[in-house]
């Protein structure tokens, strides 16, 4: 009895965490909550083979029921139960079933698959190329000439084609409210197609253990109505990237002198443009930091202060030679990216 008396409080243990874990978690990376079609017809793949399991489970629970107190021994007789080894009709039948469950299930699967890799038309949806670094996102537009870092925008109700590419290891986008994951594998191109059905922003994850910082290389879906879209677009051709006031022209030439090789920014004026790290053009309207922190001045002071102790693995150096004045000067610039 000593012994039983902790195995039960483990298991009821276990079983209380488990339950506390299925309250975690984002309501914007929920599979079961479908935003956009891609998302829809894989859940109602889900839902036919939770359906399919959910009809085994119970027809074989009642034969075991119904074998158990039928054929269950009783007082006074011995009579052998009626042997069925080598029964030809049954063992097809237990054989034809499976296979049966299996074609109900193949033929949406297929025909899902199929229909989610073919490439909408040009003239009716957005192109997109997705670049995966460890452990950020880049996003370019070549149609409309534009590009930016960890906030992918779209348009609601519009297909969205992403070609997407991995530039160091093996990375894996994932928008759960939007559609399934893919594998970005350096050296080849793969694709999907998705869409927005509502406003709203999406979370996205690396679904692919890619390095120290994996965990955190998050980036997000900005689904939007096509004149606010619109307005994004315009606002990343022609971005405010000139300091509006002397401490953020201060804090321009700090980051000429010390971000310039890595970052690029649009509209800026500078002659080096890199294109090493995320793409900093309107910084000031995104929502994070790193896909991380939020987008406010005394983390955007933490991130650059020490980097590796948020984001462990990034190429991101630290910037504690800047005294005070300098970080303020730099986060002022930056903030004001517009």
């Amino acid at each position: 009895m000593s012994r039983r008396k902790p195995l039960w409080r483990l298991f009821f243990a276990l079983m209380a965490m488990v339950l506390l874990a299925t309250g975690c978690g984002s309501k914007t990376m929920n599979i079961f909550d479908p935003k956009g079609s891609a998302g829809e017809q894989q859940l109602d793949l889900v839902m036919l083979s939770v359906y399919i399991m959910l009809i085994v489970f119970v027809v074989v629970v009642s034969i075991y029921v119904f074998v158990l107190f039928r054929y269950r021994k009783r007082k006074g007789d011995d009579t052998p139960p009626k042997q069925i080894e080598g029964n030809t009709k049954i063992e097809i039948l237990w054989t034809a079933i499976p296979v049966i469950l299996l074609i109900i299930l193949a033929i949406p699967t297929v025909a899902t698959t199929f229909s989610l890799a073919k490439e909408p038309p040009k003239d009716d949806s957005i192109r997109v190329k997705v670049t995966a670094y460890q452990y950020w996102w880049m996003f370019e537009y070549p149609e409309l000439g534009i590009r930016t870092s960890q906030e992918l925008h779209i348009p609601v109700g519009k297909q969205v084609f992403l070609e997407l590419e991995a530039k160091d290891v093996i990375h894996s986008f994932w928008v759960p409210n939007l559609g399934g994951k893919t594998d970005m594998i350096p050296g080849k191109t793969n694709t999907m197609t998705l869409d927005a059905k509502k406003p709203g922003v999406y979370e996205g994850r690396c679904a692919e253990l890619c390095g120290a910082g994996h965990a955190l290389m998050n980036f997000r879906v900005i689904a939007e109505e096509q004149q606010d879209f619109d307005k994004w677009v315009a606002s990343i051709k022609n971005p405010k990237s000139q300091p509006v006031n002397a401490q953020a022209q201060e804090g321009q030439k700090i980051f000429s002198q010390n971000c310039m090789g890595c970052h690029a920014i649009e509209g800026a004026g500078m002659k080096v443009k890199g294109d090493k790290a995320p793409d900093l053009t309107g910084f000031g309207n995104r929502t994070m930091i790193a896909g991380y922190l939020p987008n406010d001045k005394e983390s955007l002071v933490r991130w650059l202060r020490d980097p590796q102790s948020i984001k462990p693995g990034t190429k991101m150096p630290a910037y504690n030679h800047l005294d005070d004045q300098k970080m303020n000067a730099l986060v002022e610039y930056l903030t004001n990216l517009k």
